[in-house]
């Protein structure tokens, strides 16, 4: 249980054919690609992959497609496994560890019964005990409807098995703030708002794990060795200019805008998503997004 988060991680969309078919080349190259441009590891069946609407096999293409990518490039694949059913979690994370090389499960706050802070406590407890993967705590309590405390997470920091967190509150809270102040041994906190990773990471978080980083991964990556090389005013300008194209990438429900631009840019076959989400229609914000993105682009070579 000694694996440490760090760095730029991508949580992949899952690439649809036009037809609403899993587009496994497509997702294979996506992968490879984040990878080439720099991004530490990635992130299968994540928020950003629709899980949700996966069926079983499909979920396990997925992950059996991702852990190959990952096994040949030589980094670390965490995948989505949490769910608000605490004996379902424990199964698909030892599903995960029979049929995949998986270096840490990603597991959200029970979301919907909504328990006691107590509850997600003993909830996270429990699965950790019987676990065989590292956990990676998630924690996005606009999706969840359910807060986590700064006081329950470094109790949840103690525990050996339970090596991160990937904080997505939406801001830059107190509870974040408190978190790094008083960072604990073996334990990472990743940022998981996009717009977000810069003061983040200039704060002392390990790392990321960013949606947008589907399309502006070899920028975060760059972002994430400025600031650990304290390159502060390169840092600083770039962390600045990510704004713009991360706020324009999460424009709508995540992932449409993704996979939107990615089908811009020739990367993915189609823009597909699966219900209730639909497809960006509206192609003067499409074409907005990607003049964000290119300017990006054109900074970074300037740079």
């Amino acid at each position: 249980m000694s694996f440490q988060p760090s760095g730029i991680f991508v949580p992949l969309v899952t690439p649809f054919t036009a037809e609403g078919e899993l587009a496994s080349a497509d997702l294979e190259r996506l992968a490879h690609e984040v990878l080439s441009d720099g991004a530490a590891g990635i992130v299968a069946l994540g928020t950003t992959a629709e899980p949700a609407t996966l069926s079983l096999q499909e979920r396990r293409e997925v992950v059996r497609i991702c852990s190959k990518v990952c096994r040949e490039r030589g980094v670390p694949l965490l995948v989505g496994a949490g769910a608000n059913d605490t004996a379902g979690t424990i199964r698909a994370i030892e599903a995960l560890h029979t049929e995949a090389d998986v270096a840490a499960a990603l597991v959200v706050v029970p979301y919907y019964t909504r328990p006691w802070q107590a509850g997600v406590v003993a909830h996270f407890e429990y699965v950790a005990e019987r676990s065989p993967l590292p956990l990676i705590l998630y924690n996005v309590p606009y999706r969840t409807g359910q807060e986590l405390g700064w006081q329950s997470i470094v109790r949840l920091a103690q525990h050996p098995r339970i090596v991160g967190i990937k904080q997505a509150v939406g801001s830059l809270d107190t509870d974040t703030a408190r978190l790094l102040a008083e960072p604990a041994d073996s334990f990472a906190l990743l940022a998981g708002e996009d717009a977000l990773a810069s003061p983040l990471l200039a704060m002392g978080a390990a790392g990321a794990i960013l949606a947008t980083a589907n399309v502006c991964a070899g920028a975060f990556a760059e972002l994430f060795e400025l600031w650990r090389g304290q390159r502060l005013s390169e840092a600083r300008t770039l962390g600045n200019n990510l704004v713009a194209p991360a706020c324009a990438l999460m424009s709508e429900p995540n992932p449409t805008m993704i996979k939107a631009v990615l089908h811009a840019e020739g990367r993915i076959s189609s823009p597909h998503v699966r219900l209730p989400l639909l497809a960006v229609t509206d192609r003067a914000a499409v074409a907005a997004a990607l003049h964000h993105v290119r300017a990006l682009d054109a900074d970074l070579v300037r740079a």
